[in-house]
């Protein structure tokens, strides 16, 4: 095998494994962007899989191909409906925002295996026939060199993966709202001075936060894993807040992360089909992924200021 060769293997892999994690992050990225710290965010991922793969087993019948996307939507309400609780407990009760979010993954883990102890009697639901499906995009895929890597074999998930990043990043550095978002998570006195409701702000920051990572979770159940258990989601959420703060709070750069991580993740899995790196012992490989998010939260990886406001309740009239 070449080395073009394994570029071809590992890319797509790379692409398609950071889909989740983008969606997450990007959802951390509006949260924390606006002020509210979101740990929730493995919890929020756990529920979109889990409503994502119920709704997909529920109507493939009634949608046939489209059920996937018709699941993701289904999480995407669900999830969003879901980080409400963390949104009222940060915003409105200004409860520590990083107890609040531990409990929404304490909560959304429990919730979900409950319901699939109590629907299918058995710790995990059964596999979904409808899946997320790859494609060739046409003319590109046949661009020398790089078609091959981002063009052939692509999941429409990765492409809508990357779209939701760029889309973010106009959102919040080109338009009103984006600039509002961004002042609330700064100086939310300054922007309640100027008359912008610093309570809605958060609010719909967190709600497209859940959003998101809801989307995040159903992606990765319905493209990955196939079915839902207690390990369907493991330790993503948390890989995505990683790749927020190692993207500096950023929705490209968080992109860029997510995709690094999503590098890692198919190194640990498809890591023993490439050459050299089968020689590696596996379990070194299946750690990667987590030690590298150690090592960006850490802060090896570059330095990173979070917004200045994150994480601290606003009280209106409060100096």
């Amino acid at each position: 095998m070449s080395f073009l060769d394994v570029l071809y293997f590992i890319i797509p892999s790379a692409i398609f494994y950071a889909s989740p994690l983008i969606f997450t992050a990007i959802g951390g990225v509006f949260s924390e962007r606006s002020g509210v710290v979101n740990i929730g965010l493995e919890g929020l991922m756990v529920m979109g899989a889990f409503i994502g793969i119920l709704f997909n087993l529920m109507f493939v019948d009634t949608f046939g191909s489209l059920t996937p996307w018709f699941a993701l939507i289904a999480a995407m309400l669900v999830s969003g409906l879901f980080s409400v609780m963390h949104a009222v407990a940060s915003i409105s009760f200004r409860a520590n925002q990083t107890i609040s979010g531990v409990a929404i993954n304490l909560l959304g883990v429990a919730i979900a295996l409950f319901s699939v102890k109590m629907i299918y009697g058995k710790g995990q639901t059964d596999y979904i026939q409808e899946r997320f499906i790859r494609f060739d995009i046409p003319l590109l895929s046949d661009i020398p060199i790089i078609g091959p890597m981002f063009f052939k074999d692509v999941y429409s998930t990765s492409i809508l993966a990357v779209g939701v990043a760029v889309l973010a990043w106009f959102v919040i550095y080109k338009t009103p709202f984006g600039l509002r978002l961004r002042a609330v998570g700064e100086h939310p006195m300054a922007a309640d001075t100027m008359g912008v409701n610093v309570t809605k702000m958060r609010y719909i920051a967190v709600i497209l936060s859940g959003a998101l990572a809801g989307i995040g979770g159903a992606v990765y159940a319905q493209s990955i894993s196939g079915e839902f258990s207690h390990s369907t989601i493991n330790g993503q959420g948390f890989m995505a807040l990683a790749a927020m703060i190692f993207g500096k709070w950023h929705p490209l750069g968080a992109l860029g992360a997510a995709i690094f991580f999503g590098f890692a993740q198919a190194l640990s899995i498809v890591g023993g089909q490439i050459p050299y790196v089968d020689q590696v012992p596996p379990y070194f490989l299946h750690i990667l992924p987590y030690v590298l998010t150690i090592l960006a939260v850490a802060g090896f990886i570059g330095k990173a200021n979070a917004p200045k406001a994150s994480g601290i309740p606003y009280i209106k009239g409060k100096r």
